[in-house]
């Protein structure tokens, strides 16, 4: 069993139906059994990733991405700066206000830029996004696995629940006093990483330097499912 991954019990479920092809057709027939197992694996959450970004009203459209862009870079700046964090730009979007009494007229314009960060040491990452909170606002938060880690936690869990399968396949053809066969199989994987929202902050842009931004991994379950149908045999 490999270092940091734990196993967890696993669930079966089966449904089983009995099926004939057709009423002229001999004893030859297929006789199949359907049913699913379950297994899991907890993957530990090591990589963080961040959205931040920066909003700005002005009456000059011009102006306005000026103020944003500097913000924007000046963020990145610090961002590119921190060893083992990766940033991308992920998005702007500028859309008009319009007066209450103005029939549709446009009195101002809104504009917000995103920022995505990613980094593995989790330290590092806690204490970069609150210094970003200075002049960005923060959006979210996920914990979640690591490509590589997700990987292995679902090819640990993949044998596990084959296993599972290959059991309860012969329990079920031994009750009934039969053997089997492997008919149809297929493998699907779930578990997502679940956000971690952050108190919303007034006025980002005027804040003084943020504190660190209290960050805990733990761990994700990386679930497979393995479907498929055994033939019975005399």
């Amino acid at each position: 069993m490999k270092q940091g991954f734990l196993p967890v019990a696993l669930g079966l479920c089966a449904l089983v139906t009995f099926s004939t092809e057709a009423a002229s057709q001999d004893a030859s027939s297929l006789r199949t059994v359907e049913f699913s197992a379950d297994a899991s694996r907890a993957a530990p959450n090591d990589l963080v990733v961040a959205g931040l970004y920066v909003e700005r009203s002005g009456a000059d459209p011009a102006a306005l991405a000026r103020e944003v862009n500097r913000a924007l870079a000046a963020a990145l700046d610090t961002a590119r700066a921190q060893a083992g964090v990766k940033t991308q730009s992920a998005g702007t979007s500028t859309w008009p206000i319009y007066g209450k009494e103005g029939r549709g007229r446009i009195e101002g314009w809104r504009m917000r830029s995103e920022l995505r960060l990613e980094g593995r040491d989790v330290g590092v990452m806690s204490d970069l996004i609150g210094r970003l909170q200075s002049s960005l606002a923060l959006s979210h938060v996920t914990m979640q696995p690591a490509p590589d880690t997700r990987r292995r936690a679902a090819d640990e869990a993949t044998v596990d629940a084959i296993r599972a399968f290959e059991q309860r396949a012969a329990l079920v053809a031994g009750a009934l006093g039969k053997r089997f066969r492997l008919h149809q199989i297929s493998i699907a994987e779930s578990g997502s990483p679940a956000p971690i929202y952050p108190r919303m902050r007034a006025a980002p842009a005027m804040m003084a330097e943020a504190a660190p931004a209290p960050l805990e991994g733990g761990e994700s379950q990386i679930g497979v499912t393995v479907s498929g149908r055994i033939e019975l045999l005399d």
